[in-house]
């Protein structure tokens, strides 16, 4: 759970939540000076407003753990689907008020629900929703080191020893070929070409989804802004990337990475 993968329609959401959550507590019917509130009637705040605070709950969660799903749909649905009904009760209780008049909690519970699933629906589409809420910090080298050839995530080859010198089989060092003068040197046996790929450090300017190695649609981890992440291998258009707790995964979106 990374709270940088919050955006701001994130905090439109969380926001409209806490306004819900005010509202509650205000007179939801005014009749004169007297008028009940929503705890009045467990049943009306129960069924209503924590509703709509429940669903926000979802929606903020879809994004902190994107892949979480119950009964096979997506946290986020759920909570947007929460969010809507709230807005179409409120709507209707103000339609159909009788005798009474709109208290300021019912005023109030319609705007922030307004807001609320406006945010959870928007998010996804606008762009300045979609911004990071926390901005993005200039990310910091979660290592002492930048990786080295052959050291941490380098796939494929070995470092000779330092100082140590080829040796053609059976010959001594000065004397190629057995130290026998004029011998023709063998030559040295070819390892692996070396692959064109080094390993860097990178960071993402927005949080992106980490798919798994197995083509699997559904991410494993989410990239955050403001951390430096391990490339360690070319895949088409994306990258293999590792995570500071092991993981590894495919980032498909390579846009605008910063590399370190």
């Amino acid at each position: 759970m990374n709270i940088r993968s919050l955006t701001r329609g994130d905090g439109v959401v969380i926001g409209a939540a806490v306004l819900l959550f005010i509202a509650s507590f205000l007179k939801t019917y005014d009749f004169g000076s007297d008028g009940p509130n929503a705890w009045d009637s467990l049943n009306f705040a129960f069924g209503v407003y924590l509703v709509g605070i429940l669903g926000a709950g979802l929606v903020v969660l879809s994004r902190l753990q994107p892949g979480r799903k119950i009964a096979g749909i997506d946290l986020g649905q759920f909570g947007l689907a929460a969010t809507v009904f709230v807005v179409w009760f409120f709507f209707w209780s103000l339609v159909d008020l009788g005798n009474a008049s709109a208290g300021a909690g019912l005023i109030l519970g319609l705007l922030a629900s307004l807001a609320l699933a406006g945010a959870a629906i928007a998010t996804p589409l606008v762009p300045a929703l979609k911004a990071p809420l926390a901005g993005a910090p200039r990310p910091q080298q979660p290592y002492s080191a930048q990786p080295q050839q052959g050291g941490y995530g380098y796939p494929g080859t070995q470092q000779q020893p330092y100082g140590a010198q080829p040796q053609p089989f059976g010959g001594q060092q000065g004397q190629p070929g057995g130290g026998q003068p004029g011998a023709p040197t063998p030559a040295a046996p070819q390892g692996p070409a070396p692959s064109d790929f080094s390993p860097f450090w990178f960071a993402v300017p927005v949080a992106r989804p980490l798919y798994g190695e197995d083509g699997s649609p559904a991410p494993i981890a989410e990239l955050a802004p403001g951390t430096w992440y391990l490339a360690v291998e070319q895949r088409g258009q994306g990258l293999v990337a590792q995570t500071q707790d092991g993981r590894r995964g495919v980032l498909q979106d390579t846009s605008g990475i910063q590399r370190g």
